[in-house]
């Protein structure tokens, strides 16, 4: 990060907090519409609550964000009353005028602990890890030491009959650490969401490499089952009979068209109007849980939308409607950075705002604080919700969390004759009115784990714990110390659970702050991208109501620069000076053309002329020949 900005450089139009997604984009799109940039984070990395880490850096967050519990170095009669790492008070300067105010920005978001207790729940940037064991990787024997109490344990040799797995041990996950890039959040991009075509439509793609999920599953009856979403998946299903391919062939194919039939259903659940349709219990759950992606009580007319969603991305890049980024998800958020720095943005890492300057009369702010004591002009601010202080949030409405685990396992749910699968998992919910689990299966092509690993992650709502919530997924369809009878089932080598904040159910309306300070929030826990991109693009047009959100950006080979008579040395610039040199030519000297051509017509007549008087005397020699021999 810069130490001190230059003096030239204190004037900027956006400031910009955190470096999220929305965030990102929003830095992109104004930087490339000749906005000047200011991106500052507290964070050493960026993407903020959407990094992606190696798995060494994912260690050192873990320790970050681990809350020690000293509560065991109480007496009797005392009580521990913790205090905040931040100071609220208000920054005041020498260079600060009667009509400016100071309105404090804490280092880190607010601490709320709720009914858990400063020993259960750290809070920081949205990121509560509740629950983090780590599960030591099996070791054979000789390798390392003996695991620790409530780490795996090496299982029994296997028969010679059976052929011999290779196991992987914690050490080598440590040693091929950078082979990792482990997301935060897991999400997937729609071939056809609002991501995908903002990608393609700024040009920011050129930036990063994506690789298609090649396969839909689902989990029923203690068991892993594959998912036929596209017409080709429904005739080469073996679980399907002709009858049910028939009806999920003929339900397909009407629902991209909306039936009075359907709106009789509205306000009533979508599974009802399944079994409407007289499906069986097999399309139902296929329908409902892997294709709508909803719970039994959704509403019909969100399920349909769903549906419908999913089938118009299907066919685009794919067998799935799905992209994955290669190194990760945090390579989006980077790749909006990048082309804001290339439009002239800057950005600081290990930077902070401490607080904003607010005109009292207008309620504008005119300017930033930083954490080094340096007052940046700026007409616009963006931060993310995480920053503002409770009492200024327009209701003080429950958090809503997330539940996350990510584990790295030595086999796939679903073995196949191809070892580079990336598969979208969907687990019902195992009692009425829980969550339903999404887990996302990554191999080692996506480029974010080593080679005979997988990545996995899994998401749903909070209801507990994230341990809790999670941990009897893992355990039915992992093998794992508290697993009994999984021995076709691939192995859990490290383990990590939290919790994080769920962004969707923050409100960004309605803070007690200046009219041209705008509030982003953290990841929410849908699928797709829909959310931060809406938000992005809807302070892009709060703060340049007239401009494109996010043009196209220009090839490198079209980009004049300065000093440069052309971009190449048969330019655009060049061809038409040429026309330009070709029309002067031709104004200055018509009537020597015209003359010129005029010439030409002549010499051709005379040349014609000679040839035949040629031919002539050649007629005239060869009589005179045959006369001579006769």
């Amino acid at each position: 990060g810069y130490t001190t900005l230059p003096a030239n450089r204190r004037r900027q139009e956006l400031i910009i907090k955190s470096d999220g997604l929305a965030e990102s984009v929003v830095a992109a799109a104004c930087a490339r519409v000749g906005q000047r940039v200011l991106h500052l984070d507290r964070k050493s990395y960026y993407a903020g609550s959407w990094a992606s880490f190696t798995f060494n850096g994912l260690l050192s967050w873990i320790q970050e964000h681990t809350l020690h519990d000293w509560s065991n170095l109480l007496e009797d009669g005392e009580e521990m009353i913790c205090l905040s790492n931040t100071n609220s008070a208000p920054f005041k300067t020498d260079k600060q005028t009667e009509e400016e105010q100071v309105e404090a920005f804490p280092s880190r978001p607010q601490v709320s602990w709720g009914d858990r207790g400063p020993h259960q729940l750290q809070k920081t940037c949205g990121l509560n890890i509740l629950h983090c064991p780590i599960t030591q990787a099996i070791q054979t024997e000789g390798e390392g030491p003996e695991p620790e109490s409530g780490q795996p344990r090496p299982s029994a040799a296997p028969s010679q009959s059976e052929p011999v797995k290779k196991k992987i041990s914690y050490a080598q996950l440590l040693k091929e650490g950078r082979r990792f890039n482990i997301d935060l959040v897991s999400k997937l991009m729609y071939s056809r969401g609002s991501l995908v075509d903002l990608l393609i439509k700024s040009n920011v793609s050129r930036y990063a490499e994506f690789k298609n999920v090649t396969r839909i599953l689902t989990y029923r009856h203690g068991n892993v089952e594959q998912v036929p979403c596209s017409r080709a998946d429904v005739f080469a299903s073996r679980q399907l009979s002709v009858v049910e391919k028939r009806k999920l062939m003929r339900f397909l194919t009407s629902c991209l068209e909306e039936t009075q039939e359907e709106q009789a259903f509205a306000g009533r659940p979508y599974l009802e109007f399944l079994r409407d349709q007289q499906l069986g219990d097999n399309l139902q759950h296929f329908l409902l849980h892997s294709i709508a992606m909803a719970t039994e009580d959704t509403p019909t007319e969100e399920g349909l939308a769903s549906t419908r969603h999913f089938l118009r991305c299907l066919g685009r890049y794919g067998n799935t409607p799905f992209l994955f980024p290669l190194y990760g998800l945090g390579e989006i958020p980077q790749c909006f950075c990048r082309m804001c720095a290339v439009f002239g943005g800057i950005y600081c890492l290990r930077h902070s705002v401490h607080s904003l300057l607010v005109h009292k009369d207008t309620n504008r702010c005119k300017a930033v604080i930083d954490s080094r004591g340096q007052r940046i002009s700026c007409s616009h601010v963006v931060v993310e919700d995480g920053y503002v202080e409770a009492a200024r949030k327009p209701t003080a409405t429950p958090t809503r969390f997330l539940s996350r685990a990510v584990l790295i396992t030595d086999g796939s749910v679903l073995s196949s004759e191809s070892d580079q699968q990336v598969s979208l998992v969907t687990v019902p919910p195992s009692e009425a009115g829980g969550p339903s689990v999404r887990l996302v299966e990554l191999c080692p092509s996506t480029m974010t784990c080593m080679p005979g690993t997988y990545l996995v992650h899994l998401t749903c709502q909070s209801v507990s714990s994230a341990y809790q919530d999670l941990s009897p997924v893992v355990t039915r369809m992992f093998r794992t110390p508290e697993s009994h009878d999984q021995e076709g089932r691939p192995s859990v080598l490290w383990c990590l659970y939290f919790n994080m904040a769920d962004g969707s159910a923050v409100e960004v309306e309605g803070h007690d702050l200046p009219s041209n300070v705008y509030v982003c929030s953290g990841p929410d826990g849908g699928l797709g991208h829909q959310h931060a991109i809406g938000q992005a693009e809807a302070i892009f047009h709060k703060i340049l109501p007239e401009d494109e959100f996010c043009p196209p950006a220009p090839n490198p080979e079209d980009i004049i620069y300065d000093g440069e008579t052309c971009t190449s040395p048969l330019g655009e610039e060049g061809e038409e000076r040429g026309e330009e040199e070709g029309e002067g030519e031709g104004e200055g000297a018509g009537e020597e053309e015209g003359e010129g051509e005029g010439g030409e017509k002549e010499e051709k007549e005379q040349e014609e002329e000679e040839e035949e008087e040629e031919e002539r005397d050649g007629e005239v020699q060869e009589k005179q020949s045959l006369k001579s021999e006769e």
